[in-house]
């Protein structure tokens, strides 16, 4: 029930906007809720007691309670579900679970990313209050001891998320970049190195993330030296910005991977190799290359580049053709992987909005407490990420499988049709 509006168009609780919306999504819930037991009632129509009747009934409703989503703290009364059926396995007796309110929750995912976000921000866990108060217009739940165990809950997730085992996920393709963040890290002028991969079944997923240095080889050799020592297979094909010292790394710990550079690196250090007025038609040569529609034709567009630009700036040509095997590596891979394997756009898609985000003084935080804090924004983002185009291809990619002009010509034996 909305509240009495005052003369300025505020209400008791907030503005009269605000609460429209906490009702609107407080009546959505319930309606969402009751659609869920209902539609779990008639599936289990048929399942009677020996009197014939129903085993899986309505019972009423649960005690109320708050639960903290986008739109404000809400009232919720969950409809309960009386289950008298049996699990033949346990003997125990079986319990509707609800998939869109779990019994456990209090607060929505998005609220779980916003704490996050607004940690990096600067605020310690006494200015949560206030500031959820104003954003949701109400704070229930959120008090100072809960924000501070859950920031020391990240801490544990991100130190457990860099010890876990990983023997029994293969990563087949991998990107490496290096992030600089407006964050507190361990040491001046670091940055956040992170490892994303494909798995044999296409999806994707972050591998590793560490404060280091981006052109140091020792920095990436450990991040990589670490991930071996855990179970990491070299990929078949790993994918970066040249600048990076993770490439002397790569060479050390997994040195059967093959290697692609970044074009969206390549593109710009080849632009700013150039006047102004030559960047626009270097630019579109350039991207004559990567989209070349197979190997061939990238190769007879590289040498077109060479001859347009080689003569009045051969350092920048040279920034293409003396990296050509590492450039057009992706062609050698199936043709709906290439818009994958052509940059590190995964990485920078993910971190462009941590970036936009993170703009916090030198001394918010720790430099533990503020790199879980990135890392439990990158797992909520990792929930939204989508597997590679033709998914089912990069098993074949692992078992080595041949592919021309990004054709498969050659199946391994044990795929063989």
């Amino acid at each position: 029930m909305l509240s009495v509006v005052n003369a300025d168009g505020s209400t008791p609780n907030g503005s009269l906007i605000d609460e429209i919306v906490r009702e609107g999504a407080r009546r959505m819930l319930a309606a969402a809720l009751e659609a869920e037991v209902n539609a779990y009632i008639a599936e289990l129509a048929d399942q009677r007691d020996e009197d014939g009747r129903r085993l899986v009934v309505r019972n009423g409703y649960h005690q109320p309670r708050q639960v903290t989503t986008a739109a404000g703290t809400v009232e919720v009364k969950a409809p309960r579900v009386n289950d008298k059926r049996v699990d033949e396995a346990t003997g125990e007796r079986k319990r509707f679970a609800s998939a869109i309110l779990p019994p456990w929750c209090r607060k929505s995912p998005k609220i779980s990313e916003v704490l996050p976000l607004l940690y990096l921000h600067g605020l310690s866990s006494g200015d949560f209050v206030p500031a959820l108060e104003q954003f949701l217009g109400s704070s229930a739940g959120l008090s100072p001891a809960t924000v501070t165990r859950l920031t020391q809950q990240w801490q544990a997730d991100h130190q457990a998320f860099g010890e876990r085992d990983l023997s029994a996920t293969d990563y087949v393709y991998v990107w490496a970049d290096g992030i600089h963040l407006r964050i507190r890290l361990s040491q001046a002028k670091s940055c956040v190195l992170v490892v994303m991969g494909v798995r044999a079944d296409g999806t994707k997923e972050l591998i590793a993330m560490a404060d280091g240095y981006r052109e140091s080889a020792e920095s990436w050799a450990d991040l990589l030296r670490d991930a071996a020592r855990r179970g990491m297979r070299a990929p078949v094909l790993a994918v970066g910005d040249g600048a990076l010292g993770f490439w002397k790394a790569l060479a050390e710990v997994f040195p059967d991977a093959r290697h692609q550079r970044c074009w969206v690196h390549k593109t710009a250090n080849v632009l700013n190799a150039l006047p102004t007025s030559a960047q626009p038609g270097a630019r579109k040569a350039l991207q004559d290359i990567y989209n070349a529609e197979d190997r061939e034709h990238a190769v007879k567009a590289v040498a077109a580049f060479d001859k347009t630009y080689g003569v009045k700036w051969p350092k920048a040509a040279r920034k293409i053709t003396d990296d050509v095997d590492e450039l057009l590596a992706f062609y050698d891979f199936p043709a709906e992987h290439w818009i994958h394997l052509r940059t590190t756009n995964p990485i920078e898609s993910t971190f462009a909005t941590v970036r936009l985000r993170t703009k916090v003084t030198k001394g918010a935080g720790s430099a533990t407490a503020a790199l879980a804090m990135v890392f439990k924004l990158v797992e909520s983002a990792q929930a939204r990420w989508r597997a590679v185009n033709a998914p089912h291809l990069v098993a074949l990619v692992r078992a080595g499988a041949r592919f021309e002009r990004g054709h498969l010509v050659e199946r391994p034996k044990a795929h063989a049709a």
